[in-house]
């Protein structure tokens, strides 16, 4: 699954000694975008083709109203999906590292995505 991919990659480059923050941030940010997009998905929805984390959210909240629970934390990994790619945009420093892996992990464990998550791992397994 891309979401988990990406997820795990910006867990690996935090483990680096000199760690690409924006990178990292970035990752977090692409993977709960990836997240919200399957959900909707697999709820018949056809995503619009943007990184806005805010409004993949709201369409979620109107298929799932227990998705208001994680807004704080899209709100938080949508800084990181734009601004954080253009220089000078935005400063970012090795704290928001853990912002934004714990927001990406909250995400991931939202109940809606990791039922979700588990069912889609559950069918690829070989029988």
């Amino acid at each position: 699954m891309l979401a988990r991919n990406t997820f795990y990659s910006a867990q690996e480059l935090n483990k680096l000694h000199r760690k690409p923050i924006e990178v990292i941030c970035y990752h977090c940010a692409q993977s709960a975008e990836k997240y919200l997009k399957a959900f909707l998905v697999f709820h018949g929805v056809v995503p619009e083709k943007i990184h806005k984390l805010i409004i993949l959210n709201e369409n979620c909240i109107k298929i799932f109203n227990d998705f208001n629970n994680i807004y704080k934390e899209c709100d938080l990994l949508s800084k990181y999906a734009n601004e954080v790619r253009y220089p000078h945009s935005m400063k970012i420093e090795e704290e928001d590292i853990a912002r934004a892996i714990t927001a990406a992990e909250r995400i991931r464990d939202f109940e809606p995505i990791r039922s979700l998550i588990d069912m889609i791992e559950k069918e690829s397994k070989p029988k």
